[in-house]
């Protein structure tokens, strides 16, 4: 069954209190995007806005992390509120340790792919990964198609999941359109990270149409 990460950079952000209360009866969980202008060019979040945010929902935040030096912004999210991390891949040369620093304090760890890093990378990630998120547009890029390798790669890692007999739970982030999400879910993938999607569509209706979709499969 497809679920919703609700990107909250594609809510009004004058109004993010109330973005949240309109769409939190759709989504399972709010996919949070920090970037510093570094590793991208956006400047996006940060712990005392998540703190200020954290009231106002029951839900998870999912805090993915888009910048240089992930260690260091692990411990201020987490005394945010944050309740899990992704971190890009190749912002760390110690992955594997950063995925066990996340889980000491107790939260969901992931790792996001870029379009041109292959699931090899992660041959040594695997057991210590609760999310695993492909990304599917040129990183810190709104509004961008998403490229056709992902279904494929989904299909891969959902392979390798089972084989393995892990948990990790994959996430489709960028290019969440209507036209791909039947793709994406046909693919195997778990949860959506839906922006516009979900915040200039009307929400019951979209995930009246995610549910058909799962009906469907």
């Amino acid at each position: 069954m497809l679920k919703c990460s609700t990107s909250l950079w594609s809510a009004d952000l004058a109004n993010l209190a109330s973005e949240i209360k309109r769409v939190e009866p759709f989504s399972e969980r709010f996919h949070i995007d920090v970037a510093d202008g570094h590793y991208v060019k956006n400047l996006l979040f940060f712990p005392d806005q998540v703190k200020a945010l954290r009231p106002h929902t029951r839900l998870p935040f999912e805090v993915h992390l888009m910048t240089t030096a992930p260690e260091d912004w692990i411990e201020p999210f987490v005394a945010a509120g944050a309740d899990g991390f992704i971190f890009c891949f190749d912002s760390t040369k110690r992955p594997r340790e950063l995925l066990r620093t996340i889980k000491s304090f107790g939260k969901n760890a992931g790792v996001s792919l870029l379009i041109t890093e292959p699931l090899d990378l992660l041959e040594s990630c695997w057991e210590d990964l609760d999310i695993l998120t492909i990304v599917g547009t040129a990183m810190g890029i709104k509004g961008a198609s998403m490229d056709a390798s992902v279904p494929g790669k989904i299909r891969q890692a959902r392979e390798i999941i089972q084989r393995r007999g892990l948990k990790t739970v994959i996430e489709a982030d960028g290019g969440i359109r209507r036209e791909t999400v039947p793709l994406l879910g046909a693919a195997g993938v778990d949860y959506i990270v839906p922006g516009s999607l979900m915040f200039r569509e009307d929400p019951k209706t979209m995930r009246e149409w995610l549910a058909s979709l799962n009906s469907a499969a």
